[in-house]
């Protein structure tokens, strides 16, 4: 995970609200994650005396960035920071490990099954989907496209019931 320019106790009060206000944005599409959830949020600093929020799309064709953006402006200006900015940083590339473990949580919980890890030599472990509202590791992919481009639709071969899994990004 990209480390993100926290302010320490006692900073500036602005960027500290700055970083809270953006980490607290829900992702459009799916609305039970944060920007801070999902990993999206690369960090909140100072430059030139401006507060300069940078993002990261999940994908540089992802639909929602701009509406991400939008919200994150929306929400810096009602937070009385009106000089504040957003910015696309699109290197080092975001991947589904940067989704934080309290994400990975709340996708389950809406019924999301959340991507696999890397494991020790860097790939993706190649397991089973767990099912996210029964358990089960006995589950098969429908199809490689769910409700948005970064799920897929599989069901469950145990409580019969479908759903969507975040596809995991290298």
């Amino acid at each position: 995970m990209v480390n993100l320019a926290i302010p320490a106790t006692g900073a500036d009060e602005d960027l500290a609200r700055a970083y809270a206000v953006a980490a607290a944005v829900e992702d459009p599409e799916i609305p039970v994650l944060t920007l801070a959830d999902l990993g999206v949020l690369r960090s909140v600093r100072l430059r030139d005396d401006k507060i300069v929020v940078s993002l990261t799309p999940t994908y540089t064709g992802c639909p929602a960035t701009a509406a991400i953006q939008l919200a994150v402006e929306i929400a810096l200006l009602e937070a009385g920071l009106p000089q504040a900015c957003v910015e696309t940083v699109l290197s080092p590339a975001w991947t589904t490990d940067d989704i934080t473990d309290e994400g990975r949580t709340k996708l389950t919980a809406y019924g999301i099954a959340p991507p696999g890890k890397r494991g020790p030599a860097g790939l993706f472990a190649d397991e089973a989907v767990e099912c996210p509202r029964c358990g089960s590791h006995t589950t098969t992919r429908i199809s490689e496209f769910g409700s948005t481009p970064c799920k897929a639709h599989w069901r469950c071969d145990s409580c019969l019931e479908p759903f969507d899994y975040f596809k995991c990004h290298r």
